[in-house]
């Protein structure tokens, strides 16, 4: 977790938060295969909603120990901090309001990520909760803990993976 913040405060440090929906912070939609730089920090238009959903298509690297995948308002509050740990074999969630890191979830019945494999991970926003599947098979659910849903506005990257396609 100490990693991801240090990304984060590299993000608050480029003012990225001030260039969220513009075109240098979005997904490109031109060339689908056009690699995202990891780091990466992008804007969710509108914000999240019940039925929106997060495609993230990539490959791990070569040698990873970790990566991260967050869903946070700006650069504030995360909604769901989701840390892909490889030597462990163990994602952990978690959600930080208001400064305040909360209960940290580990539970996963399966690990699905392999070095210089690709993979593919869909974030559901469902009512009550995120549902996460991973090469279509579901991987976790993970409570909202964060409102309003639409204040859920930024979605940031980073760690030992290549980003191939994110909408």
């Amino acid at each position: 977790m100490a990693e991801l913040s240090a990304v984060r405060q590299e993000l608050r440090n480029r003012n990225l938060s001030s260039s969220f929906g513009e075109s240098r912070c979005t997904s490109p939609q031109k060339d689908e295969q056009q690699k995202l730089a990891v780091p990466f920090c992008g804007g969710i238009r509108g914000g999240l909603r019940p039925g929106k959903k997060i495609t993230i298509m990539g490959v791990v690297n070569a040698d990873p120990d970790s990566f991260d995948i967050s869903l946070t308002c700006g650069c504030e509050d995360v909604a769901l901090d989701m840390c892909v740990r490889f030597e462990d074999r163990e994602i952990l969630r978690n959600a930080c309001v208001s400064d305040s890191w909360g209960e940290e979830e580990r539970s996963i019945p399966y690990f699905p990520f392999i070095a210089e494999q690709p993979f593919r991970v869909e974030i559901h926003c469902e009512h009550p909760r995120f549902l996460v599947l991973v090469d279509g098979h579901q991987l976790f659910d993970f409570y909202h803990r964060v409102t309003p849903l639409t204040s859920i506005d930024t979605i940031q990257i980073s760690g030992g993976v290549t980003i191939t396609k994110l909408n």
